[in-house]
């Protein structure tokens, strides 16, 4: 038995630095995000032809700021599975599904970040050369916008946000704990996952429309951005 004991507090201090990593790495390309353009400027109202000649002129910009968001998204995931593992003895349930709805969510959004970084370049760049299939891309480009909330780019972002959201739901009450930070912790998880609820309950009834809908879920993500800040000294601190 103390062979055993010993392997889990092994196995709970790595767990720990990989969700204090995380963390770090993920406030780091929250940073990095700053100066890497994920679409052409005013992305929602751009021209077709205005965002075809963007793309073709800041390729690597491009690439570089969506290679940027898959490793942003793949640490906050790292970081909630890290999370889901910390509350497996309050609560196994929730823990279990919290780490499933988090690897369906990661699987959500790696289809269209990759998408950002293969696909759409060459299509910009099959469209604007007129070579063999520019037909077929013309088409597909406008699918794939990055900006347009409705596009089926967009739609795989926002369904790998929901998962997060039920994520947030399933482990907020599990992580509230007897220290402050594991509050802060608890209260930043409850507000995402509800505040992401009701924005979507909100676009299903009519009350916002597309163009709100940036600015409508926005809000929902900043106790979102709150939970990565306090989650490091959380995870700094040894148990």
């Amino acid at each position: 038995m103390s062979n055993l004991t010993a392997n889990d507090t092994a196995l709970d201090i790595q767990i720990n630095r990989f969700g204090f990593w995380c963390a770090v790495i993920c406030i780091a390309t929250g940073v990095l995000a700053v100066a890497l353009p994920l679409d052409v400027p005013g992305g929602y109202d751009a021209a077709p032809d205005e965002r075809l000649n963007w793309l073709a002129a800041h390729r690597s910009s491009f690439i570089a700021g969506w290679i940027n968001q898959i490793v942003a998204m793949l640490t906050l995931s790292g970081l909630f599975l890290a999370i889901a593992w910390r509350v497996r003895h309050k609560s196994p349930l929730a823990a279990l599904l919290a780490a499933g709805a988090t690897a369906l969510a990661t699987m959500a959004f790696v289809i269209p970040k990759f998408m950002a970084v293969w696909t759409i370049p060459l299509l910009a760049e099959a469209t604007l050369s007129g070579a063999a299939g520019s037909e077929m891309a013309a088409m597909l480009l406008p699918l794939l916008n990055v900006s347009i909330p409705f596009s089926l780019y967009t739609s795989f972002d926002y369904m790998g946000f929901w998962l997060y959201a039920l994520f947030a739901l399933l482990v907020m009450v599990p992580m509230v704990d007897r220290d402050w930070p594991s509050k802060f912790a608890a209260l930043s998880l409850g507000l995402f996952g509800i505040g992401f609820h009701v924005a979507f309950a909100m676009l299903i009834f009519g009350v916002i429309g597309a163009p709100d809908i940036e600015l409508s879920f926005g809000l929902a993500f900043i106790p979102l951005l709150l939970l990565v800040l306090v989650m490091v000294p959380i995870f700094r601190r040894v148990d």
